[in-house]
């Protein structure tokens, strides 16, 4: 941990250049493939049924899978919880059935080659009416998050730092979307409601870095606003370390035995962690300069003659 005690001088704004042509790339690639490959939206936005099954002893995944192929279902097979629960996702379809029969269509091919009885939990059905409505939410939810974030912080420090905190996330909020399509992760509302924790992890650690630099100008005042944030990254630099390190490490302990039913909200995280903690740095920062912030955006000017105390 001497590491993290140690003042760093790393010359992070030197770079800048480098890092807005990388962010350029990434937004650009995750644009494209968000245009070309588009989202795997799941049934929450696409409409469908949802089978919970509980089997006497955990099945094999790829059996599940082959089963529901034999009984003619274009399904998605999940664990959920125990390895004794499955989830089973299946896509609306042109025929006139209702869920019950579509259920006990299920069960039936779940059941061949199980011995003992297979035991169903809950079945759901999702309209596409209602996953219309839930693609309309979801957008309005990451649209009214950016507008009160910018908001705040102009109101909190000043508009400029609103610019470049309102930028930083939504690089954030594309690139991880990129990354979603690249991968081909199931959309569903658990990873809006990822996309939306990026948005605020994001925030936290680019609030913390302009809390600084704010403090900072009028502590340096004849240094140039480069050097400032430069002396205002390094200063927090081991704060968020410590921060995106002990973070990843629970999200990585959360994909690997969470199970797969949350295997997207993980792996959003994760993504959004990384690009969040180089946005804060960067991003953020980079805008903030380029948007012209001096120490007189800072500084209050004194009223001629002194506060009513000081006269004499």
């Amino acid at each position: 941990m001497k590491f993290l005690n140690r003042k760093t001088s790393i010359d992070f704004m030197s770079r800048r250049q480098i890092a807005l042509a990388f962010s350029v790339v990434l937004i650009t690639a995750a644009i494209t493939s968000l245009v070309v490959r588009g989202l795997n939206f799941g049934l929450d936005f696409t409409g469908g049924t949802l089978i919970e099954v509980g089997y006497p002893v955990a099945p094999e995944i790829n059996e599940v899978r082959k089963n529901l192929a034999t009984g003619g279902f274009d399904s998605i097979v999940q664990t959920f919880g125990a390895a004794t629960d499955i989830v089973v996702r299946i896509p609306p379809s042109d025929a006139s059935e209702s869920s019950a029969e579509l259920s006990t269509r299920v069960l039936e091919a779940l059941s061949q080659g199980v011995e003992g009885e297979l035991e169903m939990r809950r079945v759901e059905f999702v309209g596409p009416q209602v996953g219309d409505e839930l693609t309309e939410q979801g957008i309005l939810a990451v649209i009214y998050a950016m507008v009160g974030v910018f908001l705040y912080v102009m109101f909190r420090f000043q508009w400029r730092f609103s610019v470049g905190a309102v930028t930083a996330l939504f690089h954030d909020v594309v690139i991880s979307m990129g990354i979603l399509s690249l991968a081909q992760v199931e959309f569903d509302l658990t990873v809006v409601a990822a996309l939306l924790a990026v948005v605020g992890y994001s925030l936290n650690d680019t609030i913390v870095l302009f809390d600084r630099i704010r403090e900072n100008f009028p502590r340096y005042r004849k240094r140039r606003p480069i050097e400032v944030v430069n002396t205002s990254i390094n200063e927090t630099l081991s704060r968020t370390i410590m921060t995106s390190t002990t973070t990843l490490l629970v999200l990585l302990a959360l994909f690997y035995f969470g199970g797969e039913i949350i295997h997207g909200f993980a792996f959003t995280l994760i993504a959004g962690v990384v690009i969040g903690t180089y946005s804060s740095i960067y991003v953020a920062s980079t805008t903030l300069l380029a948007s012209g912030v001096s120490k007189s955006d800072l500084i209050e000017v004194e009223k001629e003659g002194g506060p009513p105390d000081a006269r004499p």
